[in-house]
């Protein structure tokens, strides 16, 4: 399963790897790609691996960054 964050904060490298750090500490995902030009991130997870927009969006926001909105991918 793949999801798109559109995000808002993001303003350099650290940033992203703030992002990506928060994200791929989940349990189940497998790659994080976050992009800084954009302010989004892709997450690619297992499929059985229960991971919900809520946690997404938690561990972004613990990270101190803002997700807009959540797409599937």
């Amino acid at each position: 399963m793949k999801k798109k964050l559109h995000l808002e904060g993001m303003s350099c490298m650290h940033c992203v790897k703030h992002v990506h750090d928060a994200l791929i500490e989940l349990n189940g995902v497998k790659n994080v790609n976050v992009d800084l030009d954009s302010e989004s991130a892709v997450v690619e997870y297992d499929d059985d691996a229960a991971i919900s927009d809520i946690q997404l969006k938690d561990a972004v926001q613990d990270a101190g960054y803002d997700v807009i909105s959540i797409e599937n991918v």
